[in-house]
């Protein structure tokens, strides 16, 4: 049996993978030695299993940049990779705020990840709805058809089955499913608008998105209308603003908001600042309304600000 055959059959028993070095062999990092013996896996796998005490050398905890020489014994027990447990049931906290045979519409929690992704396999709003909602195994990406951001939260919506999630992704592609956010933003907005520019990639910092000099932009419209201003703590001055989303880019009321130089408060990748006791991005998805795929009917949902949000809100000495 091939070597690449026995190391995935070790996947799913307990038997560790041993190895001894020839007694011809020159001494070597045990890194880049795991690396050339199991060459399947990835060498900053491989070092993950070593810090995480899976590999031995005769007999004791391997370290990354241990020499390994001749005649050393070497004992390997393969991990499933992080990636392989994106779509494991987890009881995760969400609030249902409606359900029906179609969707579910969830309050997303500000701190929870929407989706997994690198640095996120587990512990996910997807993993908590194949936990609460086991049908949604049978259903692409478990029916989310949009995702909030992780400190962003409020309302989203999930598709039950394939014909809910096509009708639902139609209506975003139409721009016909309605999304409100609230947001708190820096400086002094007197007047609605719309901002109106494509955003992509940043070029220059590969976390973030952009108006300018962005990777393959696309099509992006917010409209946005002020409530009120006023000032926190003491000097800080401050804009409560409404925004409703006709595209979906990633980061788009974040990025906009930036592009007019009026950052989300809290929203360090953005330029905001950690002000009145904000500890994440002050922006929340309060009202949803779509198509139902049943009747056809418009439905239409809200949820109340968060308690942290809320908390800045009441610290706002507002204009009269």
């Amino acid at each position: 049996m091939p070597d690449t055959d026995i190391a995935k059959e070790s996947l799913l028993t307990p038997e560790p993978l041993e190895f001894q070095l020839a007694f011809k062999a020159l001494p070597e990092r045990l890194d880049k030695v795991l690396a050339r013996l199991i060459p399947e896996h990835s060498r900053s796998r491989l070092q993950g299993w070593i810090e995480g005490g899976h590999v031995l050398v005769n007999g004791q905890p391997g370290r990354i940049k241990q020499m390994v020489t001749a005649g050393d014994k070497l004992v390997v027990w393969e991990q499933q990779p992080p990636e392989s447990l994106a779509f494991t049931p987890e009881p995760i906290a969400f609030t249902v705020v409606a359900q029906s045979s179609d969707w579910i519409v969830i309050n997303k929690p500000a701190g929870l990840v929407t989706h997994p992704g690198a640095g996120n396999w587990q512990g996910t709003l997807l993993n908590g709805l194949l936990h609460r909602f086991p049908e949604l195994a049978h259903v692409a990406r478990a029916g989310i058809v949009h995702r909030l951001d992780k400190d962003t939260s409020g309302l989203l919506v999930v598709a039950r089955h394939d014909k809910a999630q096509t009708h639902l992704i139609r209506q975003l592609q139409a721009h016909t499913v309605s999304r409100e956010y609230l947001a708190l933003v820096h400086g002094r907005l007197t007047r609605p608008g719309t901002v109106n520019q494509e955003i992509g990639r940043d070029a220059r910092v590969p976390v973030r998105m952009a108006v300018e000099n962005a990777i393959a932009p696309k099509a992006a419209i917010t409209h946005y209308s002020p409530l009120r201003d006023g000032c926190l703590d003491e000097d800080i001055r401050v804009t409560e603003v409404v925004c409703r989303l006709e595209t979906g880019r990633t980061h788009q009321i974040r990025v906009h908001m930036m592009s007019m130089r009026h950052p989300l408060v809290a929203d360090i990748l953005y330029g905001g600042k950690l002000v009145g006791g904000a500890q994440r991005q002050l922006l929340h998805a309060r009202a949803l309304s779509f198509d139902d795929f049943s009747t056809g009917a418009r439905v239409s949902f809200e949820a109340p600000l968060p308690d942290d949000f809320q908390q800045v809100l009441d610290g706002v000495v507002w204009e009269s």
